[in-house]
């Protein structure tokens, strides 16, 4: 019987506007209070284009997110990301990480798991009931 890893990557964003849930699976994110990113942050403490999420797949056909500062181009954000209280460039989202773009601007991260298993051949302790009815007149006799 196989079994197969489903992933869900969420991103919880906490900022003036208040906390909103974004479910991640495209393979590039901005990041920024700038009306055209795909992940808005409401707050004036922030660049406008103050980060980049870029999806890489692993070699069991899963995948994870790295968070860049800035953007693809590498112009960096004005104040730098903070990813679990360290002032970093870039990183490989890790399950509960916590990024701060700003003052009451943060987001978490998270890596949802989920076992699931595929269908098995007819399990040979399956018990099907017959119905009486459904003898041939021969077997019932012998009941």
């Amino acid at each position: 019987m196989a079994s197969s890893t489903q992933q869900t990557h969420k991103l919880i964003i906490e900022d003036d506007k208040g906390k909103r849930e974004f479910t991640l699976s495209s393979p590039v994110y901005s990041i920024g209070r700038d009306a055209q990113c795909d992940i808005r942050l409401v707050s004036q403490f922030v660049s406008r284009r103050h980060a980049t999420l870029v999806r890489f797949p692993h070699e069991n056909g899963s995948y994870y997110y790295r968070i860049v500062d800035g953007n693809l181009k590498g112009k960096s954000s004005a104040n730098g990301i903070l990813i679990n209280s360290r002032k970093l460039v870039t990183h490989d989202l890790q399950n509960s990480d916590e990024i701060v773009f700003g003052p009451q601007v943060r987001a978490i991260y998270y890596l949802l798991e989920k076992e699931s298993v595929a269908s098995s051949p007819a399990d040979e302790f399956d018990i099907t009931l017959i119905s009486p009815s459904m003898m041939s007149d021969d077997k019932q006799a012998d009941c």
